[in-house]
């Protein structure tokens, strides 16, 4: 392998000469063999939107000349394009502030700028240092980055996903409104409602948490940049930090704005915590959607079987013709890792001593992953399970007349006790509700077909 010798202000390094990035970022390779887990690529996407947006308000500013910040957003530009995704080669486990990654993406950008002019022909070079980070530090950049990345993620990843699973939700409400069933509570009967009604209850699950998600959210939207190394603000201008927000929303359509305080942004990540918190909101009301699903799936002939889901592949390697209920596990599965993802995240926000918090890149590899996985998750589930999800009217019907919750609806005319009565005798002998009832002699026949009447159960308060 052949290298060149990049240098700082530690002396000489040897980086692969294919490679576009610089001695930092060599060095941090080298020191931090820790795991497989790499830095995400919407975090140096997000860099390169700050870089690019910080170069131009340097430029406005008087601070960097108009050919090196031009030469920095070409680079920036490519950079977002995805040109240079695999010059982007650190891991998650380095530095807490992410120092070492915010050079990653700062001398991949002097690199790229310097090539460009020197194809322009010009004499200027560009310094990962000195223009690249003009007016800023890894302390403001990289929680700012941290935003915007997480921002993205929700708004432009995870809504369409979750908005694509609540409508087919709210279309099988729709249709399935008029199936009446048997509800369930404690997993024993309970009185009637309709199918249409029980997924209705999934799909203002997703209502919620989808408000939830977007009021949390907005928090994320105060950037921490202009604070710099401590939050005073050294080295940049006064009104850096405005200007680089301003950049960041045109370029991103988003309405982002600098910190009011710097000294908090760069040592507490309650928003995030807050944020994520709501994503974990919507992974447990995913949990008991998926756990729903499967259990009135189940069977097929010793479950509950009340709904059939699409049969997508094989479910076993030893029980033929077995078909399992996969998009449910996996979703679950999912469940699980965002439910841990939210206690590292709690823990590692916990931990800003002084005036940083030096647990950024766990933070947001565990807040990407779970945006990612939970839109994922839902965007399979829905495709290809949730919109083949069709009632099994027979069993639904012979569930409903075999329950003894029916016997609810009786309260008003004979009382609880009497009630209790009859659904016990029912019981014990294997008899219906109506042969229970006669034989107590509590009600007639004629009676007990007018009170007894499903369909009066699932809407009580109807005209």
């Amino acid at each position: 392998m052949e290298f060149r010798i990049e240098k700082d202000t530690l002396g000489e390094v040897r980086v692969p000469a294919d490679k576009i990035w610089g001695a930092q970022t060599q060095r941090s390779r080298e020191n931090f063999q820790i795991g497989e887990e790499k830095m995400p690529i919407e975090i140096i996407h997000a860099f390169a939107t700050l870089k690019k947006a910080a170069a131009i308000a340097n430029n406005k500013l008087g601070k960097l000349p108009e050919v090196k910040a031009n030469a920095i957003v070409a680079a920036a530009d490519e950079i977002l394009a995805g040109k240079w995704d695999n010059q982007f080669p650190l891991v998650v486990w380095q530095t807490g502030s992410g120092t070492q990654s915010n050079m990653n993406v700062n001398e991949v950008i002097a690199f790229r700028a310097n090539q460009l002019l020197e194809e322009q022909g010009s004499s200027e070079r560009i310094h990962p240092n000195d223009d690249v980070n003009m007016s800023q530090s890894s302390n403001d950049t990289f929680p700012t980055a941290l935003h915007i990345a997480a921002v993205e993620i929700v708004e432009a990843y995870l809504m369409p996903r979750l908005q694509l699973l609540k409508k087919t939700l709210k279309e099988k409400s729709d249709a399935f409104n008029d199936i009446i069933k048997i509800g369930r509570t404690h997993l024993q009967d309970a009185t009637p409602l309709t199918l249409g009604q029980e997924i209705s209850g999934w799909h203002h699950m997703l209502v919620k948490s989808e408000k939830m998600i977007m009021v949390n959210t907005q928090f994320l939207k105060d950037l921490a940049i202009g604070g710099t190394a401590v939050g005073t603000g050294i080295n940049a201008h006064p009104q850096f930090g405005d200007m680089v927000a301003e950049e960041i929303s045109t370029l991103t359509g988003q309405s982002f704005k600098s910190s009011e305080n710097k000294f908090h942004a760069l040592t507490s990540h309650d928003e995030i915590v807050s944020a994520h918190g709501a994503l974990k909101a919507l992974a447990v009301d995913l949990m008991k959607i998926a756990n729903d699903v499967r259990w009135l799936a189940s069977g097929p002939r010793s479950g509950i079987g009340e709904i059939t889901i699409p049969e997508n592949e094989p479910g076993s390697s030893i029980m033929p013709g077995k078909v399992n209920p996969t998009q449910s596990e996996a979703m679950t599965m999912v469940v699980t890792q965002v439910v841990g993802n939210d206690a590292t995240i709690a823990f590692a926000a916990s931990q800003g001593n002084f005036e940083l918090n030096v647990f950024k890149p766990v933070i947001i590899y565990n807040f990407l992953q779970s945006a990612r996985l939970l839109a994922d998750s839902m965007k399979s589930f829905n495709d290809n399970c949730a919109i083949g999800i069709e009632p099994n009217k027979e069993v639904l019907e012979r569930n409903l007349e075999n329950s003894l919750m029916l016997v609810t609806a009786l309260n008003p005319y004979i009382g609880y006790e009497n009630a209790a009565k009859i659904a016990k005798k029912a019981h014990k002998e294997g008899t219906t509700l109506k042969e229970a009832t006669l034989s107590l002699g509590l009600l007639t026949d004629e009676q007990f077909e007018q009170y007894i009447d499903p369909k009066k159960m699932i809407y009580p308060n109807a005209e």
